[in-house]
């Protein structure tokens, strides 16, 4: 079966952070004809949009997987309802966990429920820096290397990088 590059930008910033993290990736794991095959460094970064709340722990993930977008995006969603996000909530505002699909393959996708690669990619450095912990791929609209855009990303925003790490299930 077919199986395709995805990199997912991973966050939370309620109560066990790591924890909440390391639920996902072991949720991730098990899904249908997908496996975690790679994770990056996890970093403290700054809340963005609405500031006064807990700062994040953001990482990213990287999957091989059979599952097409939408079907990907609708376990994800799933794992985020699982692990205790409300299907309603504020943007920006803090979550347990926060799942999106930054990059599949080199595909472009937009519409109403799903954007690829992420609207927001190039302008977070806590999703180019952990990106850039597993690869450098490309971006498939603007042709660009994601090293190439963290030269040029708009966000000045400084990241930790925590000792601690998530672990993959073998």
């Amino acid at each position: 079966m077919l199986r395709h590059t995805v990199y997912l930008g991973i966050g939370s910033n309620i109560g066990d952070r790591l924890k909440h993290l390391q639920e996902a990736v072991d949720l991730l794991s098990s899904l249908p004809n997908t496996e975690v095959t790679g994770i990056s460094e996890i970093y403290m970064t700054e809340p963005v949009g609405v500031t006064e709340q807990e700062r994040f722990y953001n990482g990213v993930v990287r999957l091989e997987t059979g599952l097409l977008p939408e079907n990907l995006r609708s376990h994800c969603k799933a794992i985020e309802h699982n692990l205790g996000r409300p299907e309603q909530y504020i943007r920006w505002s803090p979550r347990v966990i926060d799942l999106d699909i930054l990059l599949y393959d080199d595909l472009t996708i937009q519409n109403s429920v799903l954007c690829i690669p992420h609207k927001e990619l190039t302008n977070r450095m806590f999703v180019l820096i952990p990106l850039l912990d597993l690869a450098d791929p490309e971006h498939p609209l603007l042709h660009r290397p994601a090293s190439a855009l963290l030269d040029t990303c708009p966000d000045r925003s400084v990241l930790i990088r925590l000792r601690k790490r998530i672990a993959m299930n073998t």
